[in-house]
């Protein structure tokens, strides 16, 4: 018997961000023999969480991984394994999410270059927020892991986390996953409770 190594990985990226970030094409290269799946994820939570969990049913991912807004993400694909790093469980309170134009840092599919975040788009995250955690089960508690950067200066949410999954990890790292954090938290992760 032979052990299979490839995984089907779905990746949800950040806010204003796109499925060609460097998070994505660093995973690739670590991961050669593995599908990672990047999605542009719409600015509309309205649009974004059906969207994805479409996305989830159509492909039966192996594992989601999140980071920041896709953390949050992440973590209501209930019934999949899943990793939320730096969740952004709060995006209608931070900062960045300001009504107006905002610039894209990544290249999107449709080539869009800029989006508007209207007071509509502001309601549209705190009515998810307020049932973000409802449908978790036995399954998720155990499958659901989080990544918080000790240093993260953006988004603070392992003790909302740790309300509602038991693994929950600090490490050292920011906010934004680099290839060192990848390399030395993430990749180890994977391979020990993933593979």
């Amino acid at each position: 018997l032979f052990c299979v190594l490839y995984m089907k990985i779905l990746y949800f990226h950040g806010f204003a961000s796109s499925g060609t970030s460097g998070t994505v094409e660093t995973l690739r290269n670590a991961l050669p023999e593995d599908e990672i799946i990047a999605p542009d994820i719409p600015m509309s939570p309205a649009e974004a969480l059906p969207m994805l969990r479409a996305l989830c049913e159509q492909e039966q991912p192996d594992l989601i991984i999140g980071t920041s807004m896709g953390g949050m993400y992440a973590q209501q694909m209930f019934g999949y394994r899943r990793i939320c790093v730096n969740p952004a469980f709060n995006m209608s309170k931070m900062g960045s999410l300001k009504t107006g134009v905002h610039k894209y840092h990544n290249r999107r599919q449709d080539n869009a270059k800029e989006f508007r975040v209207t007071k509509d788009t502001m309601h549209e995250y705190a009515q998810m927020e307020r049932l973000q955690f409802k449908g978790i089960t036995a399954f998720d508690k155990e499958n659901c892991i989080g990544l918080f950067g000790i240093n993260d200066k953006v988004v603070n949410t392992y003790d909302v986390f740790r309300k509602y999954y038991p693994n929950a990890i600090r490490f050292e790292g920011e906010h934004q996953l680099n290839d060192k954090v990848i390399r030395k938290v993430l990749l180890p992760l994977i391979k020990e409770r993933f593979r």
